[in-house]
């Protein structure tokens, strides 16, 4: 079985203002192609949780690995890097840069890493919108699209450096039911046929009841995986 994400014994202590035990024992691995959702109450741990995953947070005890690589002990401009081209992130709020246009606002990451010529991000910039059925909107300033379509030009970002997962933060936490249904499809495309490994983290239930797997958690541990649909080499 093939992990693209992969924690083992992870434990997390705030230390001020009094010494705190926030995650205990994290061990979990999330497959390529699964989409998986992270729910619990409020002050479970599951912001701390994802922040560690996506390499933000370093202080903590156990091991980190994506894609088979241990990233646990690496330096800070290594982490940078390898959250740059490997892992794309969508937030509650899109953090848009509200007076560039939405092509310019998608081919950020990809200019910040530098690989491609400029031509070269542009035409993957405009295909990722196109995917996201909102390439019409392209040349229009951030600030002059609807909310719904702000998602999914973040969706467009986080996409452009062809990450090998996707982490969610509440991504559907801001929008009406029918914007957060398109959100919701379009991850589970990204799932089935990019083979995108997808965790979100996300209070919907009814979101997370259509995810591949809900890991719960509650006082900083996992208490059980529910599968709603087993993954190849699962049976």
């Amino acid at each position: 079985m093939k992990y693209i994400l992969e924690t083992k014994g992870v434990h997390k202590y705030f230390r001020e203002p009094v010494l705190f035990h926030v995650l205990k024992n994290i061990s979990f691995g999330i497959e390529e192609g699964e989409f998986a959702s992270i729910m619990g109450k409020s002050g479970c741990g599951k912001s701390t949780l994802l922040y560690i995953l996506s390499t933000m947070d370093t202080d903590y005890e156990g091991e980190l690995y994506l894609n088979n690589q241990l990233l646990t002990g690496r330096s800070g401009t290594e982490l940078a890097q390898i959250r740059n081209e490997e892992i794309g992130f969508v937030f509650q709020f899109h953090y848009l840069l509200p007076e560039f246009s939405v092509l310019d606002n998608v081919m950020l990451p990809a200019r910040k890493l530098g690989k491609k010529s400029h031509a070269d991000i542009k035409k993957d910039a405009l295909e990722k919108l196109d995917l996201l059925g909102i390439k019409d909107q392209a040349y229009k300033k951030a600030s002059r699209i609807s909310g719904g379509q702000k998602q999914r030009v973040a969706i467009a970002r986080a996409l452009i450096n062809n990450p090998k997962i996707i982490m969610g933060d509440e991504p559907t936490g801001n929008l009406d039911s029918k914007n957060a249904d398109n959100v919701f499809n379009i991850f589970k495309r990204l799932s089935e046929e990019q083979k995108l490994s997808l965790l979100v983290v996300t209070h919907d239930k009814d979101f997370a009841n259509r995810t591949d797997r809900i890991i719960e958690m509650a006082d900083g541990e996992i208490l059980k995986n529910h599968y709603h649909r087993r993954l190849r080499g699962q049976g």
